[in-house]
């Protein structure tokens, strides 16, 4: 199934009471978030464990699964790698990573920048399609149900309309949270990469919110609310393309975004809590406390020897010194690899890994 795109700025009405009612809530929820991500002293903590569980879950929705285990690995051991899987996602954080740093230079998110995201998702530069016969299918049928622009000129006249749409505040005085909802069909409907597209846009969800101001750091990742909504996703998608069901769809996106704000200020809360428990019991029982250690332990679940030695410019015996002293008190778990060991911040990994409450419970 084919359908033309429309170029933005759309002509559907939009702002009716039921969007407007969702718009004010998610705003809502969102502005907490951004307020109590700054609770947290070392902004560098949230972005990368926070990164962490979004590269999982939006993997996984394109089928990408690896479990936090074999994602934490990945990132200290590399060589003892063999899932390939893990090897996807670690490249997601890296693309995101890459992005923020992108947008907190400029705050535009362009289309250079979009490719640059794409190409460290995918490890390649083949860039925006040139050549014609991508074809979308219902993964149970192999039914074709969208057939994206095949030409590239066409690609390239899409994606510039919808550069513009993203950074150019002048061309829609629509809020930019219904803003984002238009921008994210478009650009899966434009489909303007071989591969990568669906991650790749996600990623343009988060970095929209920054470029906008509405958040200072990539914390509200979408995707778990999708992997928990994934058919109301794909069938609200295709409502767009073949019907223009718009409302329906800007719903979801703002409900996505509430939903997600509640879960994601719950995380923050829980890791400040744990990252204060960690601070004062060490500095009790532990003379080498220190915030660069503390900083440490929680900028990944998982940490190793070499990371103390950098961190804290001491030497291999003392950071394997430190570490064990730990453990004995119940703050890390050792753990073993090849003839490697690290440690995991338990209290962390269970933040991070256990299951969210539905938004309604």
């Amino acid at each position: 199934m084919s359908n033309s795109l429309n170029t933005l700025p759309l002509t559907v009405e939009l702002e009716t009471v039921p969007v407007l009612k969702k718009v004010a809530s998610a705003h809502r929820y969102l502005a907490e978030l951004k307020e109590i991500s700054h609770s947290i002293p070392n902004q560098s903590i949230l972005v990368n464990t926070l990164a962490l569980q979004e590269a999982k879950d939006s993997s996984a929705i394109e089928n990408i699964i690896t479990t936090h285990d074999e994602l934490f690995r990945e990132e200290l051991f590399p060589e003892y790698a063999s899932n390939a899987s893990a090897k996807e996602v670690k490249n997601y954080v890296t693309a995101l990573k890459r992005g923020f740093d992108l947008v907190q230079q400029s705050s535009l998110l362009t289309n250079n920048h979009i490719l640059t995201i794409q190409a460290a998702l995918e490890n390649n530069r083949a860039g925006f399609r040139k050549l014609p016969g991508t074809e979308l299918k219902n993964d149970l049928t192999g039914e074709i149900v969208y057939t994206p622009p095949q030409s590239h000129d066409e690609i390239l006249r899409l994606m510039s309309n919808l550069e513009r749409f993203i950074n150019d505040d002048a061309m829609s005085t629509l809020d930019p949270l219904i803003k984002m909802a238009i921008i994210h069909p478009q650009f899966e409907s434009i489909h303007p990469f071989y591969d990568g597209n669906g991650r790749t846009g996600r990623i343009i969800n988060v970095l929209y919110l920054v470029a906008k101001g509405l958040l200072d750091i990539p914390v509200l990742y979408l995707s778990r609310y999708i992997v928990c909504n994934k058919a109301d996703y794909y069938r609200k998608l295709q409502k767009v393309r073949e019907n223009g069901e718009w409302e329906a769809w800007v719903l979801y996106m703002l409900d996505s975004v509430e939903t997600t704000s509640r879960q994601t200020i719950t995380i923050v809360q829980e890791i400040g809590t744990v990252i204060n428990q960690y601070r004062d019991g060490i500095r009790e029982s532990c003379k080498f406390y220190s915030q660069d250690l503390i900083n440490n332990l929680f900028y990944h679940p998982y940490t190793k020897i070499e990371f103390l030695t950098k961190a804290l410019n001491i030497t291999r015996l003392t950071a394997t010194k430190y570490l064990d002293a730990l453990c004995a008190e119940g703050y890390v778990q050792k753990e073993k690899i090849g003839r490697s060991n690290y440690y995991i911040n338990k209290a962390l990994f269970g933040i991070l890994t256990k299951p969210l409450l539905d938004s309604n419970t």
